[in-house]
């Protein structure tokens, strides 16, 4: 067994080691280098018969696992709408691993408890949302899908008479999807997780830039689930919620918001145009750890109808009866980490101005980029609304071998993906560490590199 002391100097390893990998932010290549990459092999070892040295365990991950990083904490990084970790949420989940406390309930933490009750609270102000919704804090977008859409399911059919829990789907009203034809992954996946088939899904067309158009919208009634989209993945459009919403409410639908990083923009004045009327719908799942920049396993899944997400995820056991707002009882998981603290610890320490700030500074570099990506020749595809971008050279195969190139540069890294049929790159502008300076770079690297392979 450890002792204390060693535990302790343990401890003090591993923060050493933690600051110093801090300290290099913004030094090392963005994606690991190719000797980075094949050193990870030092980790294919036998499961040892006899327990290795703990100090001699966190030697090898750092020496051999650190350097085969990706840099998401960065400035330099442009992928997958990631945000770098605000110090202050950081922070906070060093001390929640600390203290390790399952934040299912108070009678397992009452710290954990009262602490993400105020950030349920907290997140519902500055999104501008009812205040009488439920908040659950979840892994990610994809498992508050999850949920947000069993919760649907169960509540429409339990207007028709249905009740799900006792009967189960076997016999049941067919509940239909109608969801954007740009749909993310994680709400397909949600879809055939619940079993859903593709023949009660419907796909809804979008105009020129992404959105649902209402004009198109497929026929809606009171056995359909409406799935719209604040930030398309690619273009970063919002649906028209202010058409769309008001028609599904009055048709007896209910609405579904896939928000993971725009729905972020209501915190701001500038861009809260955007998100209009999507206060009407039902539920909404975002991220902290894109746009609000918290660490990752960091999101949140929002029901204005707080009994309908209790009764759907309750989770009460003989041995363990805690009340229907505990977060055991409003997220998939039992035994979970207390993840809502660190979003509670960002909002904190950037307050509804900081919050504001970082969604409009991102949004004014991810412009600047559009603008001079143009400039240099480059085809901008979108109309760039928030903090999306997504361009093109003058052929795919100049797109991708520019991408390739840049990727390994370690000077950035951006990914691709397809828009209409033609291969675009995908730049997302997110994190707080982002400078003006990271952003002259990025496009000199590209304008370069055009040129190079041309």
């Amino acid at each position: 067994m450890i002792s204390l002391s060693q535990e302790l100097q343990l401890m003090e390893d591993a923060d050493r080691r933690a600051r110093s990998y801090t300290a290099g932010i913004g030094t090392r290549p963005v994606f690991p280098t190719a000797d980075a990459l094949a050193h990870l092999v030092t980790f294919d070892e036998d499961l040892p018969d006899h327990g290795r040295d703990a100090a001699e365990t966190l030697k090898l991950l750092d020496d051999y696992g650190s350097p085969a990083t990706v840099e998401t904490n960065g400035g330099r990084y442009f992928g997958f709408v990631t945000g770098a970790a605000l110090p202050a949420a950081a922070a906070a989940d060093r001390l929640v691993l600390a203290w390790d406390n399952a934040g299912l309930a108070h009678v397992t933490s009452p710290t954990a408890a009262k602490v993400e009750a105020v950030a349920s609270r907290w997140v519902l102000d500055a999104l501008e949302l009812p205040d009488t919704a439920a908040v659950g804090f979840t892994t990610s977008a994809g498992a508050g899908t999850l949920i947000a859409l069993a919760s649907a399911r169960r509540a429409l059919l339990q207007r028709h008479g249905w009740d799900v829990d006792e009967h189960g789907l076997a016999g049941a009203p067919v509940i239909r999807v109608v969801a954007s034809e740009l749909a993310h992954v994680v709400v397909t996946k949600a879809l055939r997780v619940l079993g859903f088939g593709t023949a009660q899904v419907v796909l809804a067309p979008t105009d020129v830039f992404g959105r649902v158009d209402p004009a198109r919208l497929p026929p809606l009634d009171d056995k359909t689930i409406v799935v719209l989209q604040a930030g398309e993945v690619n273009t970063g459009e919002f649906d028209p919620f202010d058409e769309i919403i008001p028609a599904a409410r009055a048709a007896g639908a209910w609405v579904h918001v896939d928000g993971a990083f725009g729905l972020w923009a209501r915190a701001s004045a500038v861009h809260r145009h955007l998100t209009d009327g999507v206060e009407g719908a039902d539920s909404w799942t975002v991220d902290g750890h894109k746009w609000l920049n918290t660490p990752y396993d960091s999101a949140m899944v929002i029901l204005a109808d707080r009994d309908q997400l209790a009764e759907t995820m309750t989770s009460d056991a003989a041995y363990s009866s805690t009340s229907a707002d505990s977060q055991k009882n409003v997220t998939l998981e039992f035994s979970r980490r207390p993840r809502g603290i660190a979003i509670w610890a960002a909002l904190r320490t950037l307050g509804r101005d900081g919050v504001a700030d970082l969604v409009e500074r991102t949004v004014a570099m991810a412009a600047d980029i559009s603008r001079k990506l143009q400039e240099s020749g480059f085809t901008v595809v979108n109309r760039g609304v928030i903090n999306q971008v997504i361009a093109r050279a003058d052929t795919p195969e100049q797109t991708a071998r520019i991408v390739a190139a840049a990727q390994a540069s370690g000077r950035t890294w951006f990914g691709t993906s397809v828009w209409r049929g033609e291969p675009v790159m995908r730049i997302s502008v997110s994190s707080w560490r982002t400078t003006a300076a990271d952003v002259d770079d990025l496009v000199d690297l590209l304008s370069k590199l055009r040129i190079d392979h041309a």
